[in-house]
């Protein structure tokens, strides 16, 4: 059972916030790609990862504390800290600035290190010959063409050229990305520089659509 809730929590987020049971998300926009999706991405903590908190010389204020559906992470003396979305980088910096706003460390110095990773999915839909949920790797990253690719590819009537990933940020605003698959396919050197460049987050959902005859 407790297999089950983990593997359901990160979708139950989505879901809720696609579906506005978690506060209304922005209106989806189609969002080219930038040259920042380009650069590698770095972890971001997910929902019910189990994260190691050790702040330095301060033995009694370390332990292991996992991110609740709020996001949040449960710590001595400051209670309740938002971590979900961040890099590990940030959360530290987060956590250091609750301890020191609230005066109970002058320059805390605070490591975190994730114990158990949430599990890390996308889902991919339409014309791909097995549709299906694809696990994310924890500390890597994974291609649209990859994900495509572990599903056995397109059907005979998939429009490949018009791929559509719909992704929700951490503050619940929805954005849609178009990837022309079907060039990444054949080697094209734009598709290349472009498209394959975007890398996918947990949550995400590929859209192949069919192909009109």
């Amino acid at each position: 059972m407790t297999h089950l809730i983990r593997a359901l929590a990160p979708w139950g987020l989505t879901l809720s916030l696609l579906l506005g049971l978690g506060g209304t998300p922005a209106p989806a926009q189609v969002t080219p790609l930038k040259p920042e999706s380009r650069k590698a991405l770095l972890y971001t903590i997910a929902i019910t990862d189990s994260l190691r908190v050790s702040i330095f010389g301060e033995e009694d204020l370390s332990r292991v504390s996992r991110v609740d559906a709020k996001g949040m992470v449960n710590l001595p003396l400051v209670g309740e800290v938002k971590v979900y979305g961040l890099t590990l980088r940030d959360a530290e910096l987060a956590i250091a600035n609750a301890y020191r706003d609230g005066r109970y460390l002058r320059n805390p110095q605070v490591t975190i290190n994730v114990e158990i990773y949430a599990i890390r999915e996308i889902s991919v839909q339409g014309q791909v010959k097995n549709p299906q949920r694809v696990v994310l790797p924890a500390e890597s990253t994974m291609s649209v063409l990859e994900a495509v690719t572990k599903c056995g590819g397109f059907t005979d009537t998939a429009k490949g050229t018009e791929v559509r990933i719909t992704r929700i940020d951490a503050a619940g605003q929805v954005k849609v990305f178009v990837v022309d698959v079907d060039s990444l396919i054949k080697g094209k050197d734009k598709a290349k520089s472009e498209d394959d460049s975007l890398l996918l987050l947990p949550g995400d959902i590929i859209y192949v659509p069919e192909r009109l005859i």
